[in-house]
C-alpha cells in the first residue's frame, strides 16, 4: 500500500504524525531579534498534529547578530532571545506538535544599519548583492532597501563562523528546546554564497573547484551534528533559485558532488526547493535534475528523508509521497492563510488566500487572526 501525505513518519530522531512540514517564513515580528508570546501563539496554531504540520521548520534565525539580514527577525545568540524561543517551542509541543529551527546567516544579504557597529556585510568576494532587505525606520514604519557593499572574509574569520553555526545548533537544541535544527544553505545566503560562481571568486581554498566552494558548507554541517547529533540536523538547498541574486555556472555537478558529500554524516533530512523559491520550477529553460542529484546522494550512502518544496499542489504532494520520490512536503505561504492546512489537503479544501500586506512585520493582523475551518 503506498505511502500516504497524511501518514506518520519518523524524521531522525524525531517522530512527526504527518508528512506535511510547515516551510520556514520570515514574518518580521521579533523586535529586537528576541522572540514574542505572539510568535509562540502563531506556531502553536499550526502545530496540531491533526489539523497542522506533522514538522515545523521555524523562520530564518541569526546565528550571530552578524548574520542578521533584516529588521526584526529573530536571533538565537543571547539568553534573552533563547528564552523567548523556549516559549515558542513550549507551546508547540503543548498542542502536540515537532518544531526545528532555521540556523541562518545572511551574508551579504543585508544592510549596514543592521551590522554590529554598522560595518559591512561580509561574503565570500565583495560582490553586492541586486536585491533588497527589509528596514524599519525611526518613526516605525517598515520597507525594503537596496542591500549594502558587503566585504569579503578574511580566511582567518570563516573558522569563527563556523563555531558560531555549532553554538546556535547547541542553543536551539539544548537551551531552546527545539527537535532539531536546518541548516540554511539555500536561497542566496551565506553558504549559498560561497556555492555559488557568481558570488564566490575566491582564490584560496574556499573559492575556485566545487570541492573549495563546497567546503563552508560541508564544514558547518559537520561542526553542527558535532554539536546535536546527525539525526538532529537537517539541511535546506535551492540548486537553481536566483533569489538574492544567486546564479551558478554549472549547478548539476556542484549539487551531485555536495550531497555525496553530505551523505555519509547521517542527517534527518534534506530539504530541496525545485525552481525558483515561491516561483517556476524551471528556470532560465534550464532544467535540474533532482531525481539525480537524489540519487547521488542515496548512492553515496544518504539515507536521510527527502523533503521537496516550491509549486506543489495538493495533486503534486499526494503524488510525490506515494510514488516515494519524496518522504515529506513542505508548504510555505499557504501555511500562512491556513493553520490547519493539513486538514483542508486531507478534505480537498476549501483553501483561502493571504493578505500580502500583512506578510512582513506588525501585530495580530494577518498573523494569528487566519480562521480554521
Amino acid at each position: 500500500m503506498p505511502t500516504s501525505l497524511f501518514s506518520a513518519a519518523r524524521v531522525g530522531a524525531i517522530d512527526v504524525a504527518n508528512r506535511v512540514v510547515m516551510a520556514p517564513l520570515t514574518r518580521n515580528r521579533a523586535p529586537n531579534a528576541v522572540p514574542t508570546p505572539l510568535m509562540a501563539t502563531y506556531y502553536a496554531q499550526r502545530a496540531d498534529p491533526e489539523t497542522g504540520a506533522g514538522l515545523i521548520v521555524s523562520e530564518a534565525t541569526a546565528i550571530s547578530p552578524q548574520g542578521q539580514g533584516y529588521a526584526d527577525v529573530p536571533g538565537l545568540y543571547g539568553s534573552e532571545q533563547i528564552d523567548g524561543w523556549k516559549k515558542v517551542t513550549r507551546a508547540v509541543h503543548e498542542a502536540g506538535g515537532k518544531i526545528v529551527c532555521q540556523l541562518w546567516h545572511v551574508g551579504r544579504v543585508s544592510h549596514h544599519l543592521l551590522q554590529p557597529d554598522h560595518g559591512d556585510p561580509v561574503a565570500p568576494s565583495a560582490i553586492r548583492a541586486n536585491t533588497k532587505t527589509y528596514l524599519i525606520d525611526g518613526e516605525g514604519q517598515g520597507g525594503f532597501a537596496m542591500t549594502s557593499q558587503p566585504r569579503a572574509l578574511h580566511r582567518h574569520e570563516i573558522p569563527g563562523i563556523v563555531h558560531d553555526y555549532a553554538v546556535a545548533a547547541r542553543n536551539a537544541v539544548q537551551s531552546a528546546g527545539f527537535d532539531g535544527v536546518e541548516i540554511h544553505g539555500a536561497n542566496g545566503y551565506l553558504l549559498d554564497q560561497f556555492l555559488k560562481t557568481n558570488a564566490n571568486h575566491r582564490s584560496d581554498d574556499y573559492g575556485g573547484s566545487i570541492a573549495n566552494r563546497a567546503r563552508l558548507m560541508l564544514e558547518v554541517t559537520r561542526a553542527v551534528v558535532d554539536a546535536v547529533g546527525h539525526d538532529r540536523v537537517g539541511i535546506r538547498l535551492s540548486p537553481v533559485t536566483p533569489a538574492n541574486d544567486i546564479h551558478d555556472d554549472d549547478p548539476q555537478p556542484l549539487f551531485d558532488h555536495l550531497l555525496a558529500q553530505l551523505a555519509p554524516l547521517g542527517l534527518a533530512y534534506v530539504h530541496v526547493i525545485e525552481g525558483a523559491t515561491g516561483g517556476p520550477r524551471v528556470v532560465d529553460g534550464r532544467p535540474f535534475d533532482y531525481a539525480q542529484a537524489k540519487a547521488a546522494y542515496r548512492q553515496a550512502g544518504g539515507r536521510a528523508a527527502w523533503m521537496v518544496n516550491n509549486g506543489y499542489d495538493p495533486e503534486l504532494a499526494k503524488d510525490a509521497i506515494a510514488s516515494g520520490r519524496a518522504d515529506l512536503v513542505a508548504f510555505g505561504k499557504a501555511f500562512i492563510s491556513m493553520p490547519d492546512l493539513t486538514e483542508r489537503l486531507r478534505r480537498g479544501g476549501p483553501f483561502q488566500g493571504l493578505d500580502k500586506a500583512t506578510m512582513y512585520g506588525g501585530g495580530a493582523a494577518g498573523y494569528t487572526d487566519y480562521p480554521p475551518l
